[in-house]
């Protein structure tokens, strides 16, 4: 159980990671905040589940699963709480979201509302932010960080200041 969790919260001591996680964190916080709290235009939890499983046709459980990766999972990231987790969660969502809603829309979002829908253009970059996090961790400044540390028996062989490289 401990080399599972070591595995999961070891990460690169860099500041790329932070950024790809901070970033990708709080984007995706507005959406959660949309579908779970009703924040920022959203419809809120139960407005949110309605239009997943009856609008979508999506099994509640999935319905469910994507409110709270968005939600709590945008949050774990900012913190860098189970980065990898929340990483994979939110790629999942993603790539869930383009093949369900966005493909048949094209690449470009709609900025100029002439298309039926929104392109996936937005999710590439989600899904390589999300990328960086699976891969290298959750970076500097992270819980996750400070968790590999604890649970190392080496601490000298994980370096306390961040490398910017």
């Amino acid at each position: 159980m401990i080399n599972a969790a070591k595995k999961l919260t070891q990460t690169s001591d860099s500041i790329v990671p932070t950024l790809a996680r901070v970033s990708l964190g709080t984007v995706m916080f507005a959406h959660g905040a949309q579908k779970a709290l009703g924040w920022f235009g959203g419809y809120g939890y139960e407005g949110t589940m309605g239009f997943l499983t009856q609008g979508m046709g999506l099994p509640g459980l999935i319905a469910f699963l994507v409110i709270a990766i968005e939600f709590a999972g945008s949050i774990a990231l900012i913190a860098g709480a189970g980065g990898r987790l929340a990483g994979l969660g939110i790629g999942a969502i993603m790539i869930g979201a383009v093949a369900t809603s966005h493909l048949s829309s094209g690449f470009f979002m709609n900025w100029s509302g002439t298309q039926a829908g929104e392109g996936f253009e937005f999710h590439i970059l989600a899904l390589a932010l999300a990328g960086v996090v699976i891969i290298k961790g959750s970076g500097a400044y992270s819980v996750d960080r400070w968790l590999h540390r604890l649970l190392s028996s080496d601490r000298k062989t994980v370096p306390a200041t961040p490398q910017y490289a």
